[in-house]
């Protein structure tokens, strides 16, 4: 997979890329980052990407040319019609399922933008999503690319060691993550449930499901609405609602 960024500032990716999971996936051939400054697409003699807005206002808003040049140009490398993703607070919320949506393509394009805004031709005619990663507001949007940029790596084959491990993350199933424990068994007192010292795979399953159901139904319960539950957890959840 092919993640193209278009930023003003592509210094401010290199830590990310040089380390970790992301790193490793790159080296392996799993995904290949390619951070540009958009600038560089600039006809302007003095390389200006932004202008005033029309009809007033403070700030300064980003000029289609450079956006679009830079975009068709990379389009035209990879001969495909990458998706491309601009980074704005008016977005779609950001999460896991877009991240598993965005792992299937071959090519993407991040958009980050600064100052005011962007020309609304830039929304019309050339991004085909708009992605926020919350209801805040950023200096930029290089923040919001680069969790793109990790949430999506992990996802492919390959990029972590585990394979099982970002099927079971938090937001995979819909719910949020169990507990985790690992060694010593007892610490200060504060000992593994035994479930998990039993061997029994199929009761730790189950315990699992019902400590992630329990979780998400205590920290976020509105994304119990959106999750297919057998007649036991309804149950399961009424007794709690009770307590």
């Amino acid at each position: 997979m092919k993640i193209n960024i278009l930023t003003l500032f592509p210094e401010m990716f290199q830590g990310l890329f040089s380390h970790s999971i992301l790193h490793q996936a790159q080296q392996k051939g799993i995904v290949e980052y390619n951070v540009v400054d958009f600038r560089k697409y600039s006809k302007d003699k003095h390389g200006r990407v932004d202008d005033y807005p029309y009809g007033g206002g403070g700030g300064m808003v980003l000029t289609p040319q450079p956006l679009f040049d830079a975009v068709e140009g990379l389009r035209e490398q990879s001969q495909t019609e990458a998706r491309v993703i601009l980074l704005c607070p008016q977005g779609e919320r950001y999460t896991q399922k877009k991240a598993e949506e965005f792992a299937e393509e071959e090519n993407i394009i991040l958009l980050c933008g600064h100052y005011e805004g962007y020309d609304e031709r830039i929304r019309e005619f050339l991004v085909t999503d708009e992605i926020s990663i919350g209801d805040y507001v950023l200096t930029g949007g290089e923040i919001g690319a680069m969790t793109i940029a990790d949430s999506v790596t992990r996802l492919l084959p390959g990029a972590l060691g585990n394979e099982t491990s970002a099927v079971t993350d938090s937001f995979s199933t819909g719910l949020l993550e169990y507990p985790h424990y690992t060694r010593p068994a007892d610490f200060r007192g504060w000992k593994v449930p035994d479930i998990l010292l039993s061997g029994h795979h199929a009761k730790i399953n189950a315990w699992r499901r019902e400590q992630a159901l329990r979780r998400t139904w205590e920290r976020r319960p509105d994304l119990i609405e959106e999750i297919s539950l057998t007649e036991k957890e309804i149950k399961m959840i009424q007794s709690w609602e009770n307590n």
